[in-house]
This record gives structure tokens, sequence and C-alpha cells, in this order.
């Protein structure tokens, strides 16, 4: 079974509409939020130096689909796995769940890119020690 990494947070009153209620686009800050603090526990970063380059991971895809609300002060927790590991992009899935119970579901497609002052960024295939840290989080029953 693959592994997953999980992050604790509380709905910040930024964060919320004038009802309380959690704004959709918030959901979308937490998953990228997510994303990094795995990327840190894998002893990464969205921007690193590799072989005297620039890698970072822009976005290509970003989606978020609602079961739920989260509300001001709620405890929620968001998970996140590797649902593919392709040469040069990795897909993330998250799942955002309050009281046991997911309210949420979001995915981030996100491209290993190089990057050069003044140039765009340039896809690259994935390192293998980044892939080799992504690998065991690989869940691979998903489609």
């Amino acid at each position: 079974m693959a592994k997953v990494h999980r992050t604790r947070y509380r709905v910040q009153f930024r964060d919320t509409d004038a009802a309380g209620i959690m704004h959709f686009s918030a959901f979308f800050t937490y998953m990228e939020e997510t994303e990094h603090d795995f990327l840190r526990e894998q002893g990464l970063s969205v921007v690193l130096e590799h072989e005297g380059a620039t890698l970072s991971w822009p976005r290509v895809s970003a989606n978020c689909d609602f079961s739920g609300a989260l509300h001001f002060e709620d405890v929620f927790d968001v998970v996140l796995k590797v649902t593919r590991l392709g040469t040069k992009s990795v897909t993330y899935e998250f799942s955002f769940e309050h009281d046991a119970v997911v309210i949420g579901q979001g995915q981030i497609v996100a491209v290993c890119c190089r990057i050069a002052s003044g140039q765009k960024p340039e896809s690259v295939p994935i390192p293998d020690r980044i892939r080799q840290a992504f690998s065991p989080f690989l869940d691979q029953a998903s489609p």
C-alpha cells in the first residue's frame, strides 16, 4: 500500500466568506501548502538546485470538487497521494477530511521544469533522486 502525506490545518478567518464558510478558492491554497509540506518532508522544495540548474514545478492543471463545507475554526486534514509519476510530470490527489468525512477532493498536475532567468521554463525529466522520493507515495490503484 502506498504511503500518504497528511497535513493538519485550521480554517482561518481570512479564508471564509460572509457566512463563515471556507471559500472555494482557499482549497487550492491548502492543496499547494500541502504539496510544499510534502516536498519539504522529502528533503526537497518547489524550487531547488539540481546539477547546476534551478528546477521548479509549474502547474498545468488544478481542480477541486466539493461534497461538504468547512467553517471558520474547523480543524481538517489534507491527505496527499501521488497518483501518477510520469517522465516529466507528477499528479497529486488531495482529500480534505473533517471529522473523518471527506468533504472535498482535488488534483494538481505539476511539470518538472528547468528555470533560467529570462527564458521560458523548459520541461525536463524528473531526476532520479526526486523520483525515488516520490515512489513510496505512488498509488498504483488510482486511475
